[in-house]
């Protein structure tokens, strides 16, 4: 789906107030009957003037005043209707543009003071004097900075008749006040951050500067016409001629692009850096609007969200893009370079505790892929907006829709007893000191060495990082779940996962029946696969005091048998590569004997009539293997 650009109001409602006899009827009239009126009412009435006619392609409702028939109360609500007033003044009557500043001006404040509405002023009847009242006006301009334009016409002569209606058009879908500041003749601060992101997003190399086939990308993006080599001649000359530092290396720097647009604006060309801004997200109040950093994105009850190919793809071209030093790690400064495109980063501090960094504490390729993975998956609208913010829409030239992919459903999933889905949760429960805080630091520290002396923060009770199951990479979360007391009750969202590890200490004789019974009240009638964990097994196991032992309760219960875990172990991460695979085949413990000797086949309580599963799996695995042999050999032959 192709990312549309945020548009500007689909109609204007053009509202013409001020003093008796400055012609604000004649001007109407002589707009849509071309030709001047001798004899006019008091009020004309209200005239909408189809889109096919006007140059902007918008409806447009012209809407006159009167104060013989109408009362303050009625003006006051038209006021507030209105999307533009001109306020209009005679050029041959002086005070009625002192009643423009001293009455109408404030009069607009003072009926919709939170929505400033853009006001133009018109001077008519320019036919009947030899001067100009712009300089006048130009002191009013500055006192009411609302005023978008002014312009002097004659009702009579129809001189600039349709370009007053035209500038208040403009002063609705293109208004100058959020983009330039008349009293320092500078873009504003909210244009330049706007502008400043765009730029950094078109500098794919990330070089500080626009070359010519990232300034023709932006051209292509915006306008959908490329860049004629000539005009990028002249541009370029346009920058040499009258700023200093605008061009560096035959490129365009920020400095330069920024010119460019003030430019445009001087000469009354907003609707060109509108077009830009509005390509990019920004609405009329140069914020990212809602409809395009919040698309729509179902998710039905059951999936879940992952990134998809295009999504991993952008995300790691960011990586490399600011990863200057190509250490496969972003440091603080190379992490603020790539999110200074976004009003705050998407994550703070605790992805040191979250995913994998490298000895300095810098998240490095894999942890960052990691913390985009969890951010998708727990917080899909953040993972959309940020797309948003980075670029994502240009760089794909479609929605960022597209750098999500929704999952079937889970109960698909266990019908199949094989998953579709990539990424995983494993919640880890268990009694306090049972181990399963640093069972679930190790995924992302084996060694536990980025853990001396420091303490984690509390809301780091997440881990994440990426193994291999089957030859394909799967992302796994590990969920700390931390019950404070045996008796507290697990809330929904603390069971459903996709995969669980029920923790004991081996040592501790009172530690296994908190598993126990948290197995039965709440895992032994649902579909969630389970992995009994004997941790702290390198000291010496004790008899458990439960009804059962924990290889008798596990035969009972047709689980695996308790796993031994320790962290003086060399060998760790084959625990979580176990709880990959239970979530990847849930219910299909053919997939899960692969892990296990020959002897634990009769404690996963597979009855006889369950041998042609077994078959099936292992003559399967056995010729998918054989079929690679033989390809890479005939491939192999090939080349030589």
């Amino acid at each position: 789906m192709v990312q549309r650009p945020v548009a500007p109001r689909r109609n204007v409602r053009i509202l013409l107030i001020g003093e008796r006899g400055v012609g604000k009827t004649s001007l109407i009239l002589s707009l849509v009957s071309e030709e001047y009126a001798e004899e006019v009412p008091s009020k004309a009435e209200e005239i909408t003037i189809p889109a096919d006619v006007t140059p902007e392609q918008v409806p447009t409702h012209i809407v006159d005043y009167s104060a013989v028939e109408q009362t303050e109360d009625q003006l006051a609500e038209e006021i507030q209707k209105a999307h533009v007033i001109c306020v209009v003044y005679s050029v041959d009557d002086e005070d009625t543009l002192d009643r423009a500043a001293s009455y109408w001006l404030p009069l607009i404040r003072r009926c919709s003071p939170d929505n400033r509405c853009p006001v133009v002023l018109v001077g008519n009847k320019i036919d009947l004097v030899d001067y100009s009242t712009i300089e006048a006006v130009y002191p009013i301009m500055k006192e009411f900075t609302e005023i978008e334009s002014c312009i002097e016409c004659s009702a009579k002569t129809l001189q600039n008749v349709s370009e007053t209606f035209y500038y208040a058009q403009k002063a609705v879908l293109h208004p100058t006040t959020p983009l330039y500041n008349y009293d320092t003749q500078e873009l504003t601060e909210e244009c330049k951050t706007a502008l400043q992101r765009i730029f950094k997003i078109c500098d794919v190399d990330n070089d500080g500067l626009l070359n010519d086939m990232e300034l023709n990308a932006f051209q292509q993006w915006c306008f959908n016409t490329p860049l004629q080599p000539q005009v990028l001649e002249d541009v370029k000359a346009v920058l040499s001629k009258n700023i200093c530092d605008g061009i560096c290396n035959g490129c365009v720097t920020m400095k330069g692009f920024m010119y460019l647009q003030c430019l445009f604006i001087q000469r009354g060309r907003n609707e060109t850096t509108w077009a830009v801004l509005r390509k990019f997200g920004y609405d009329n109040e140069l914020q990212m609007s809602k409809e395009y950093v919040h698309p729509s994105l179902k998710v039905p009850l059951g999936c879940s969200t992952e990134l998809s190919h295009k999504g991993q793809e952008f995300l790691t071209l960011l990586f490399m893009q600011h990863d200057r030093d190509r250490d496969g790690a972003l440091s603080p400064l190379e992490m603020e370079s790539l999110f200074s495109r976004c009003l705050f980063p998407p994550w703070g501090d605790e992805y040191k505790y979250t995913v994998p960094t490298n000895e300095k504490g810098w998240i490095t390729f894999q942890g960052y892929m990691c913390q985009w993975a969890l951010l998708t998956l727990t917080n899909v609208r953040k993972t959309l907006e940020y797309m948003a913010y980075l670029g994502y829409n240009m760089y794909h030239n479609e929605c960022q829709t597209s750098s999500i992919v929704v999952t079937r459903e889970k109960k698909v999933d266990l019908a199949k007893k094989q998953s579709s889905r990539n990424v995983y949760t494993c919640h880890v429960i268990g009694p306090k000191s049972s181990g399963k805080t640093t069972l679930c630091r190790t995924l992302i520290d084996p060694k536990l060495e980025k853990l001396n002396d420091k303490v984690v923060p509390s809301n780091a009770h997440v881990t994440v990082n990426t193994l291999h199951v089957y030859g394909q990479e799967k992302t796994i979360m590990l969920k700390d779940i931390n019950v404070l007391n045996v008796q507290d009750a697990l809330t929904p969202a603390e069971i459903q996962c996709d995969a669980a590890a029920l923790v004991y200490d081996a040592s501790n004789p009172k530690s296994f029946e908190y598993i126990a019974r948290i197995y039965i009240k709440y895992f032994a009638d649902s579909k969630i696969p389970v992995l009994i964990v004997a941790n702290k097994s390198d000291l010496s196991e004790v008899k458990q005091s439960y009804l059962l032992q924990p290889a008798a309760f596990c035969s009972k219960y047709k689980l695996m048998p308790p796993q031994p875990y320790s962290i003086s172990r060399t060998i760790r991460r084959e625990i979580f590569v176990k709880l990959a695979t239970m979530a990847a085949f849930p219910r299909f413990q053919g997939a899960w004997v692969l892990f296990y000797r020959d002897r634990h086949i009769n404690q996963f309580g597979l009855m006889q009539g369950d041998s042609l599963v077994w078959w099936k799996a292992g003559i399967g695995i056995a010729i998918a293997t054989i079929a690679g042999y033989v390809m890479m050999r005939v491939l192999n032959t090939e080349k030589r």
